[in-house]
C-alpha cells in the first residue's frame, strides 16, 4: 500500500510522514530529500551558484546516486533517516536555508522532475510506504491507495519552520511565501491537492493528533480493498 503525503513547506508533512511510517510498519520517502540533495550537489559544483547551461541540472539530477537511509536501511521503517549523496552523508548539509532555497529553484526544472520522479517510482515500485512531497499524489502515484494534502495557516506554518531553523519568523514567512508562489505557479507539476486526496489542516493539532486521523483513514481503505476482494 502507498500513502501519498503532499502539502506545502511547514504543514508538518516530513514530521508526520516518519511518524506515520513509524505507526503502520511502513517505509518512508522523503522525496524533498532528493531534490535538496540535487541541489546541494549543484551549488558545490557550481562554487555556490546554480548552473546556468540549459540541461545542466537535468543531467546531475540523472547522475547523481542518492540513497535515502543508507544501503539497505532504505528498506526498512524510518525515523530519521540519512541522507547519502554518491555515497556521502549528507544528512545535515541539504538543510542548509541556501539549499532549500535552490531545491525550490531547480524543482521547477522539468529535466530534474523527470529524473527524480523516475528514482522515486523505481523505490515505491514494491512494499508498502509513505511518501511525501509536492507531487506525490499527482505525479508521482497517481494510483496511490491514500492520497493526502496537509495544510495549515501560513503564519503557523512560518512559526513550525522558524523554530525548527533557529531563524526569525518575519524573514521565514516572506520566504515561505515567495516559494508557495513558486511551486504553485510552475508549469510542471505545480503544488496542487488530487482531485481524491483527503485535506488536512493541520493547525492546533499535534503530530499525533494527524497520525492517528491518518492511520485510521489508512485503515478504512484497507477494509475497503479486502471487502472488495471479497466480492470479487
Amino acid at each position: 500500500m502507498l500513502v501519498a503525503i503532499d502539502g506545502p513547506a511547514g504543514a508538518g508533512k516530513s514530521t508526520v510522514a516518519r511518524a506515520l511510517a513509524r505507526e503502520l510498519g511502513f517505509t518512508y520517502l522523503d522525496s524533498g530529500a532528493m531534490y535538496r540533495s540535487v541541489a546541494l550537489a549543484a551549488l558545490q559544483k557550481g562554487g555556490g551558484a546554480l548552473p546556468e547551461r540549459a540541461g545542466a541540472l537535468g543531467e546531475l539530477a540523472r547522475a547523481v546516486e542518492i540513497e535515502l537511509g543508507g544501503g539497505d536501511a532504505v528498506a526498512s521503517p524510518a525515523a530519521a533517516l540519512p541522507v547519502l549523496l554518491d555515497g556521502r552523508d549528507v544528512t545535515e548539509a541539504i538543510r542548509a536555508p541556501e539549499v532549500s532555497e535552490a531545491a525550490s529553484v531547480l524543482a521547477a526544472d522539468p529535466d530534474v522532475r523527470a529524473a527524480l520522479v523516475a528514482k522515486q517510482r523505481e523505490l515505491i515500485a514494491r512494499g508498502d510506504w509513505v511518501a511525501e512531497g509536492r507531487d506525490i499524489g499527482t505525479v508521482v502515484a497517481p494510483d496511490a491507495e491514500l492520497k493526502v494534502f496537509l495544510t495549515a495557516d501560513p503564519h503557523e506554518r512560518a512559526r513550525r519552520r522558524a523554530a525548527e531553523l533557529g531563524a526569525d519568523i518575519g524573514t521565514v514567512l516572506a520566504e515561505q511565501t515567495l516559494r508557495d508562489e513558486r511551486d504553485s505557479s510552475r508549469e510542471h507539476s505545480p503544488l496542487q491537492a488530487a482531485a481524491d486526496a483527503v485535506t488536512l489542516d493541520t493547525s492546533g493539532l499535534s503530530v499525533e493528533q494527524v497520525v492517528q486521523e491518518i492511520a485510521a483513514l489508512v485503515e478504512e481503505r484497507e477494509s475497503e480493498a479486502t471487502l472488495a476482494d471479497g466480492i470479487d
